[in-house]
């Protein structure tokens, strides 16, 4: 994937994001939602551990241009968690919808740790970036501990 079609990719996301909420038809949708963008987020996510774990080579271009991506996603799942969709069947605990608050705290540091992990791409430094993807996947267990099934 080009750098520029990834930012073009990354403008549209952002810009579809911010009006998501107001767009469900059905609270069904917003759980597709939000469930597509962590597929997106986490296969974009994974392509990072494989080379920060050492099971495909280190390719900084490849880590950057999946990085961008990890980035525009990061921002997107949060507005399908809509109060509607509370009872639908899907893989998020009960002690989410309790602590919404700590919910959205959570997404703000992972928000926080791709951003910090996509200028660690930016360097070309293995070291950096393994060091940032395992914070960045720190924030992600954090949460999927606490309210994924």
């Amino acid at each position: 994937m080009s750098v520029r079609f990834a930012m073009i990719l990354a403008a549209a996301v952002l810009a579809s994001g911010a009006h998501a909420q107001s767009a469900f038809q059905k609270p069904e949708d917003a759980v597709k939602y939000r469930q597509a963008a962590f597929t997106v987020l986490g296969a974009h996510f994974s392509r990072i551990g494989a080379m920060a774990q050492g099971r495909v080579p280190f390719d900084a271009k490849a880590a950057q241009d999946n990085a961008a991506i990890v980035v525009a996603m990061s921002t997107l799942p949060w507005a399908g968690f809509t109060p509607d969709t509370q009872n639908l069947k899907s893989r998020t605990k009960p002690e989410a919808w309790m602590e919404m608050d700590k919910v959205r705290a959570g997404a703000d540091k992972m928000v926080k740790a791709v951003a910090d992990l996509q200028a660690a791409t930016r360097t070309g430094n293995l070291d950096a970036v393994k060091k940032s993807f395992g914070d960045a996947a720190a924030t992600c267990k954090a949460c999927h501990d606490a309210y994924r099934e």
